[in-house]
């Protein structure tokens, strides 16, 4: 590449090969936090909308197809992975040319894999929610909020995709601005179908729809009118082989994890529903406060990822290594932030869903349960962003489903064999996160970074 080109791509965002390490990851993550934060809005403005304005199995119903959704979307989360680590590495050693063919390659697979997972999607609608054993008097509407979802999912990993090219050279803020917009929208949609034209779950899945949808076509206008390299010129859309492979070997396995393991929630919502409508609705509302007080820490792993890849194509080895600890400081910090008032201050949280007493007392259950273990999970989210941001997705699959599928479900079948208690159900969670960081910090202080190379 001449020094003209390496200027130019060095003068589009701020690279993360130099500079202070705390700062390149916290200022990377700081807009990335509150993007997923404001993202997070959709389902949780759903959920507070449709349990305060239709009522307790309305709650219910838009909170327990969370698993099945993210089944879905995990899977393709897995593959924005898998092609943000190959950008970042491109990124970072300067190969323009490598830029654009990836950038081109990601999006010809977003289009492929939005129509395969909207048709996989709305057919096994009716099976996964029978195989949660999802009540009757939840069903229907449960099906319906799934179904609308679905038909729109197009926009949520068009942009999803569209902002992991964006991070994956530094640029964490544009996504952010659309993002708020796109949640500010979601809000109104929400009231304006349901409290107004009495839409019920129907409404606010129409409303996410349409949200995401304005999301994606943002940020899809930025990228095709941005100058640098990761401009998307669609006559160039296309699927480069040797591009898909690499993609493929690190998004595979991230992919493959992240389904499975939602998909095994399902399997826990089953054991869940068991309880009946009132802890389903608590555990839907402890789910909404858990996604808000995680994203922080997943936007800081997500930092470390795009740090580590970035760096390693710089060959900068000895600032990958400094990047983990970092990152797992940062997140310790941010955790105990979090948790400390959000245990104390449980119920007030759920009640914003739903002020039935019942579900009351088996959301704050479920809060005050999970909260103290947030620690682990910044363990095994730093160390498996790492491993991926250096190309290994495999280590980082076979150890969270190990831990996140094989042991919380032997786990569960195990002790509801034994109790009737809902407690035992509920710590399945926190135990395999102890589990699981425990065994990514052994596996990573064995990890010879001098091992990787650019992805070939």
């Amino acid at each position: 590449m001449s020094t003209r080109e390496s200027s130019k791509l060095q003068s589009e965002t701020n690279l993360m090969t130099e500079g202070p390490v705390w700062k390149r990851i916290l200022f990377f993550s700081l807009p990335l936090m509150v993007g997923n934060l404001f993202q997070q809005f959709y389902n949780t403005v759903d959920s507070i909308v449709v349990g305060n304005f239709v009522g307790k199995e309305a709650l219910a119903a838009v909170g327990s197809t969370d698993s099945v959704i993210n089944t879905f979307i995990g899977f393709f989360s897995g593959m924005a992975t898998g092609a943000g680590v190959v950008i970042s590495q491109y990124y970072g050693a300067r190969q323009e040319e490598k830029v654009e063919r990836s950038v081109h390659t990601t999006i010809a697979l977003t289009f492929l894999m939005s129509l395969v997972c909207t048709v996989c999607a709305l057919l096994l609608v009716p099976s996964l929610l029978r195989l949660m054993g999802t009540p009757d008097d939840v069903f229907d509407q449960a099906a319906s909020y799934l179904r609308i979802y679905f038909i729109g999912v197009t926009g949520l990993l068009f942009y999803n995709m569209g902002s992991g090219i964006l991070r994956a050279v530094g640029d964490s803020r544009r996504p952010l601005y659309f993002l708020i917009f796109s949640a500010i929208l979601n809000v109104i949609l929400d009231l304006v179908f349901v409290a107004v034209l009495g839409m019920g779950t129907a409404g606010v899945g129409l409303a996410t729809v349409l949200s995401q949808g304005v999301s994606a076509l943002l940020i899809l206008f930025v990228l095709t009118r941005e100058k640098a390299c990761y401009r998307i010129s669609w006559r160039q859309v296309r699927l480069d082989m040797g591009m898909t492979r690499r993609i493929f070997r690190v998004g595979l396995p991230a992919a493959v994890q992240m389904a499975v393991t939602s998909f095994s929630n399902v399997f826990v919502q089953s054991y869940i529903n068991r309880f009946g409508s009132a802890a389903m609705a608590g555990w839907s509302s402890y789910g909404k406060i858990d996604k808000f007080c995680l994203l922080p820490i997943q936007s800081l792993a997500l930092g470390v990822t795009t740090f580590a890849g970035q760096n390693l194509g710089a060959r900068k080895l000895d600032r990958v290594r400094q990047g983990t600890r970092t990152g797992t400081l940062l997140c310790f910090a941010v955790a105990l932030c979090i948790v400390v008032p959000v245990w104390i201050f449980a119920r007030p949280l759920v009640s914003l869903f739903n002020r039935t007493p019942e579900v009351l007392d088996y959301g704050t259950l479920f809060v005050r349960l999970e909260m103290p273990f947030y620690l682990a999970l910044c363990v095994n989210q730093v160390y498996a962003g790492t491993l991926r941001g250096i190309g290994n997705s495999k280590a980082p699959m076979v150890i969270m489903m190990g831990c996140f599928i094989l042991f919380r479900q032997i786990y569960l079948f195990t002790v509801t064999q034994f109790t009737d208690s809902i407690i035992p159900v509920a710590l399945g969670y926190p135990l395999g996160w102890l589990l699981c960081s425990v065994c990514l910090f052994f596996y990573y202080r064995n990890t010879k970074l001098e091992h990787y190379t650019l992805l070939k």
